[in-house]
């Protein structure tokens, strides 16, 4: 007779780590063997996948999630709920958040939530507050937090240090930043207003999507844009296959970036391209994510590679705004180049802007958005880094280029587009700026958290059916779009100053379609 095994309580780190061995293949009856727990145990775990890593994701500190073992709930979930919202909010805008201050909204938000009894935010229940959350600290400070330069000087030589322990080169140091970006936002004569920009005096509706970027500080590795849009596939898509678009596409109703994204982002792409670039580079297979104290920014210990060799480390609240590389001019730069490209392409097929606006998707807009992200040169990221890395210079690939599309290169696309030749210099930035500080995380207001604290949601966008984009459906079959390559093919033939590249792109089509006729007709 075997004897009664002994029980084990698991660390909230030791429920994370089974629940990523789950989803790379790892069985049940394995695991159990190896932790020391019933099969039952670790199905559980999985059940509750999602509220685990959601508790894990909001938490403050790796070294308590080690030693935490429940994941308790407070006397008063609702305000619990409504407070981290509140905090992390605060904490991303590099607000101060002293004792008194928590207090003080911990009252607040109990009677606004209709909560029964009395509260009293006693020092014990911040306490309290701070162990079920695994937040490190509160500052007791009063000072604001953001533009703290002795604080940005303290991180760097601290940074220094670690990166020199860690043995890190530039080239495994990376960072990631999400921003709203309004797709469809064209220039005005007369002004630009947020969310809303008007042309020739016809006002366009607001579309936005969040756009994450991520390079390393060499600017060498820039990885495919990550964009949250609305819709899971936008009617523009069609037929397009979401693997094969030009940038990592994802759907939340918001189209904000959320924990459940940024962890499937860095999980799925974001280690393994980048164990590809070191490999290829002949350099560890170790990496460092430096990110900013976003809500939607899980916490270190969920954003970590199996081997714990890629992993995320968070910037200081009080320096994020002040170093963070690509803050300083990176993402400026893709979206200049994405508006200048919109107005080139305007110009050369020869539309007013009314008809160029109707037409323009979403697909048509990640396409373009993926373009201008790749003609942000290395050199520009790498200077980005300078704060944090001084040591980083233009190297071997990073010779001084000419500078990024300048305010003037739009100005003079905008003399040649008819309706805008007379935008002034102040409109032309205002519109190149218009979504600058949008975040890429959704900011709520004290009625939404009260809202999303009781568990309602906004009825509109729970029933908002998928993004419709007026474009007529219509299927082209295999025939069809073989005689409009014979037909492009004999136009190329008739062009004598046709290269010879562009004949060949298209026979490669010509033989595909073929194929897929082939193929087709076989299956009939």
């Amino acid at each position: 007779m075997s004897g009664k095994r002994k029980r084990v309580v698991l660390t909230i780190k030791d429920k994370l780590d089974i629940i990523k061995k789950l989803e790379d293949g790892g069985s049940s009856k394995q695991l159990a063997v190896i932790y020391g727990i019933g099969e039952t145990t670790v199905r559980d775990i999985r059940k509750n996948k999602e509220k685990i890593i959601t508790y894990a994701s909001s938490s403050d500190s790796t070294s308590l999630l080690a030693k935490r073992k429940s994941m308790k709930p407070s006397m008063y979930e609702e305000l619990d709920r409504a407070m981290l919202e509140w905090f992390n909010q605060q904490r991303a805008k590099g607000n101060p958040v002293s004792g008194p201050i928590c207090a003080k909204r911990a009252e607040f938000f109990f009677y606004a939530l209709g909560m029964d009894g009395d509260f009293n935010p006693s020092a014990g229940w911040l306490t309290r507050f701070k162990q079920r959350h695994s937040i490190r600290e509160i500052n007791i400070r009063n000072e604001r937090l953001n533009g703290d330069e002795t604080a940005v000087e303290d991180f760097c030589n601290n940074f220094q240090d670690f990166i020199e322990r860690e043995n890190l080169q530039p080239e495994q140091i990376y960072n990631a930043d999400e921003t709203g970006l309004f797709w469809k936002c064209l220039p005005s004569r007369t002004s630009v207003i947020k969310g809303k920009c008007t042309v020739s005096g016809h006002k366009l509706i607001e579309e936005r999507v969040t756009v994450m970027c991520c390079a390393n500080a060499t600017g060498l590795h820039k990885l495919k844009l990550c964009v949250v849009g609305k819709a899971k596939k936008p009617r523009s898509f069609n037929s397009t296959d979401t693997s094969n678009l030009p940038v990592s596409y994802f759907s939340q109703k918001g189209a904000w970036m959320d924990l459940s994204i940024f962890r499937q982002w860095f999980d799925k792409i974001f280690v393994p391209q980048v164990r590809e670039h070191l490999r290829s580079k002949g350099l560890q297979e170790k990496a460092v994510l430096l990110l900013d104290n976003s809500p939607t920014h899980p916490n270190e210990n969920v954003l970590r590679s199996d081997d714990g060799q890629i992993f995320a480390k968070y910037l200081p609240p009080n320096v994020a705004s002040l170093i963070q590389p690509l803050d300083q001019g990176v993402i400026a730069t893709m979206k200049r180049n994405y508006r200048a490209r919109l107005l080139q392409n305007n110009l050369e097929e020869g539309n007013d802007l009314k008809s160029f606006w109707k037409k323009l998707t979403l697909l048509d807009a990640l396409y373009e958005v993926a373009m201008a992200w790749n003609l942000v040169k290395p050199v520009t990221i790498s200077r980005a880094w300078k704060k944090i890395l001084p040591a980083v210079e233009e190297k071997e690939g990073l010779d001084f280029e000419e500078e990024d599309i300048s305010l003037a290169t739009v100005a003079t696309i905008l003399q040649h587009t008819k309706g805008l030749e007379n935008v002034t210099t102040e409109n032309i930035e205002k519109w190149l700026e218009v979504d600058s500080t949008e975040p890429g995380y959704e900011v709520l207001t004290d009625s939404e958290i009260i809202r999303r604290a009781q568990g309602q949601t906004d009825e509109s966008s729970e029933n908002e059916e998928e993004e419709i984009e007026l474009i007529p459906e219509k299927h082209i079959n295999h025939a069809a779009a073989l005689q409009w390559t014979e037909n492009l093919l004999d136009y190329l033939e008739q062009q004598g100053d046709m290269i010879l590249p562009d004949k060949l792109v298209i026979r490669k089509l010509r033989a595909t379609i073929r194929n897929k006729q082939k193929m087709t007709n076989s299956s009939q």
